[in-house]
């Protein structure tokens, strides 16, 4: 040895001691960054952290734990000796919970524990009790990049007192140096989850939206839950109708059979829970999971790891999605998430499915109506060509359904342009038009119909719906109606005329006798009955000819009233009705026919008296409305259904039931007609069990009568017939 290194003074050689000691700490710790940094995966950061942690620090056996920003385990490496252990993330749990991991992880510095037998924070495991392995000496520190915790290390020795400060030291500097590499490969590690999250999300959305057709849609589901978790065996249940049981559906895998059919009541079993619960669970091992029971078990398959997620649409659960037994023995730790991914997906592809079932058989159903329909019915486009046509329509129109395609609407039959506006502008804001037509058959003749058109989606195009209704019968019968009027008329009036002239001669001829009298009153009173229901029926036919009201003159209202009131007078008092007066005083005179209206007035007393209770009340009344004079009549009787307020004016119209009284059906037709004719309007309000009031309003007579005065306006009233 050469004399100056022996002559050197104690703290040169110190001196020397430290500058070798650094440099080797130096090339250590560039080695473990340089060992670290070659590789991005985080398995592989993990195991070569700990082959170097135990290499150059000592120990038999070491642990890395990895958190999340969140401070929760997401992976994990356990190396004995030169042998590296999988799959000990959820061993680790505990540790990191309740033991020495634990306390470094809340405190965020290192630890040094020279016998373990003696430190309450190391957490004793059945596999670690005293009488296996005894005391043991542990260094755990923390894992600091930029400040975050990204995991924990920890080195065991199996003799106490193996470890010291410097080994602490060490240990910590080499957890400093790889700390940013564990950082960093956990998130590409991450990153490169997602990415096989999403691109299995993504092929699964493109594959299981490439049919809508339910056992197509179930076959994609199942086989892209197959392919994106590896597993044996993949099963898909439903809730039923009665929202109480799940039935499974479909499957697809080994031994998979025997699943379709199967029902589970609610809230049983695995799936039960995750239907409950709305989340889905992973099972590792079913054989050490109580929740598992013999409810969860298919016919034919050894169940050991199942994982199930429910599957949702709208918000709601409609089922669940379960995977059965991975081929590589355990589910990847981003399982959950792809089964959560892909059972949203088939939710709503089963949803969508649904709706599409739902559509077709409505569409059937449209079909098979429209074919079946006594009616005729043709469908056009808003050009009004024919794009459809029943088995009915063909029948009535004669043509072949070829030519009806290559009709329009108009050729086919006499449009109301009135009626459905020019372009059927009025089809596209109201719900319905109807009106009576004459349809054009194929041999040259027509037909009476009445048209009822409207806006409807057929075929999934906005269209144009005609029903035509043959109402060759109706018309038919009308005529003979008519023909019936004109024989009563003119065969009846003469003699009914000669039965008046003979009564008014009796009258004079008997003796004043109370009884007699009272014989020739009601004779007179039912001659003159008759009498007006012949001259409605005589105005009737001439104001539905067009004919105009010609012999008017101004008349009091009051008058009119009081004289109504005297012929109905008899046979309210046989039914001990009141009839009260409400006439405004200072009513202008009013421009009528005077012997029409009266009639209307009585027309309109004799309903409310026939429908008005015995004892009941009835008021008819009058006031002044600017150019007009409106009148009423109020009965307290049952009323008239909302449906039927405007068909009542119809000719040959009436009520049914059993407490409704007959008649003919004419007194109110010939009412609307004639206040009509006078440039008036009638319109009834009433509701069921209150009574109805009719309204009627009259011109006022003015000094000079130039023609049919202007309506009222600003009143809802009957519309009048096109």
């Amino acid at each position: 040895m050469p004399s100056s290194a022996l002559d050197s003074p104690p703290s040169r050689r110190k001196l020397n001691m430290s500058e070798d000691r650094n440099r080797a700490l130096l090339e250590l710790l560039i080695g473990v960054s340089r060992e670290v940094a070659t590789a991005l995966d985080l398995r592989t950061v993990l195991q070569r952290l700990l082959f170097a942690a135990l290499q150059n620090v000592g120990g038999e056996r070491g642990s890395i734990v990895v958190l999340d920003d969140l401070g929760k385990p997401v992976d994990a490496t356990i190396v004995y000796g030169k042998q590296t252990h999988e799959h000990t993330t959820q061993q680790l749990r505990e540790t990191v919970e309740r033991g020495l991991a634990g306390w470094v992880i809340s405190h965020r510095k290192p630890t040094l524990i020279p016998d373990t037998s003696k430190d309450e924070r190391w957490l004793r495991r059945a596999d670690d009790s005293a009488e296996k392995t005894g005391a043991k000496s542990a260094i755990c520190v923390p894992l600091l990049a930029r400040e975050r915790l990204v995991g924990v290390l920890t080195l065991v020795h199996s003799v106490p007192n193996a470890f010291n400060e410097e080994h602490l030291e060490l240990m910590q500097a080499i957890a400093d140096q790889a700390s940013v590499a564990v950082l960093n490969a956990r998130l590409y590690t991450e990153a490169q989850r997602t990415a096989r999250v999403m691109s299995a999300l993504a092929e699964g959305a493109a594959a299981i939206n490439t049919s809508l057709e339910m056992p197509d849609v179930w076959r994609r589901i199942l086989n892209q839950t197959m392919q994106a978790l590896q597993v044996e065996t993949v099963a898909l249940a439903l809730i039923d109708a009665s929202e109480e049981n799940l039935v499974y559906l479909a499957a697809a895998g080994h031994n998979s059979g025997n699943i379709p059919g199967k029902t589970i009541q609610a809230g049983q079993g695995l799936v039960g829970l995750v239907i409950q619960d709305r989340q889905g669970i992973v099972i590792p091992s079913v054989k050490l999971d109580r929740r598992y029971s013999e409810v969860d078990r298919f016919g034919g398959i050894e169940m050991r790891a199942v994982a199930i997620a429910p599957i949702q649409a709208q918000g709601k659960v409609i089922g669940a999605l379960e995977a059965i037994n991975p081929v590589s023995g355990a589910f990847d730790p981003d399982a959950m998430l792809v089964m959560t991914g892909l059972g949203s997906l088939a939710g709503t592809t089963i949803q969508n499915a649904r709706f599409l079932e739902r559509l077709q058989r409505a569409h059937e159903r449209y079909r098979e109506l429209f074919e079946d329909s006594v009616d005729p019915i043709l469908i056009t486009d808003w050009v009004g060509h024919v794009i459809e046509a029943n088995r009915q329509a063909v029948a009535l129109s004669g043509y072949k359904v070829e030519q009806l395609h290559s009709m329009s609407i108009d050729q086919l039959h006499e449009v109301n342009w009135k009626r459905v506006g020019p372009a059927f502008e009025e089809l596209k804001e109201k719900d319905e038009r109807t009106y009576e037509s004459v349809l054009h058959c194929s041999n040259g003749g027509t037909t009476p119909i009445e048209v009822y058109a409207r806006r409807v989606e057929f075929e999934e195009a906005d269209s144009v719906q005609w029903i035509l209704r043959d109402i060759t019968a109706r018309k038919e019968l009308d005529s003979l109606r008519d023909d019936m009027t004109a024989m009563i008329y003119h065969d009846l009036r003469s003699p009914l005329g000669n039965i008046v002239s003979s009564l008014e001669m009796i009258s004079d001829m008997v003796p004043q006798d109370e009884s007699v009298q009272s014989m020739l009153a009601i004779a007179g009173n039912s001659t003159a009955r008759i009498q007006r229901l012949i001259n409605s029926l005589l105005d009737i036919n001439r104001l539905e000819s067009g004919q105009p009201v010609a012999d008017q003159k101004a008349r009091d209202p009051e008058a009119l009233i009081n004289e109504a009131i005297r012929n109905v007078e008899p046979a309210a008092s046989s039914r001990h009705q009141m009839i009260k007066r409400k006439v405004s005083k200072g009513l202008p005179a009013i421009w009528i026919d005077v012997d029409m209206i009266q009639r209307v007035l009585i027309n309109l007393l004799e309903n409310a008296i026939k429908f008005t209770p015995t004892e009941g009340r009835i008021e008819i009344g009058a006031e002044p409305n600017g150019n007009f004079v409106k009148m009423w009549v109020r009965d307290n009787g049952p009323g008239i259904p909302l449906p039927d307020q405007e068909r009542i004016f119809e000719k040959f119209t009436r009520l049914r039931g059993k407490d409704r009284p007959g008649g003919l059906g004419v007194g109110l037709a010939f009412c609307k007609l004639a206040i009509q004719g006078h440039g008036g309007e009638i319109w009834v309000e009433s509701e069921i069990d209150h009574g109805a009031t009719f309204w009627i309003t009259l011109p006022v007579a003015q000094k000079k009568q130039t023609g049919r005065l202007k309506r009222p306006t600003g009143k809802l009233q009957l519309k009048h017939a096109e």
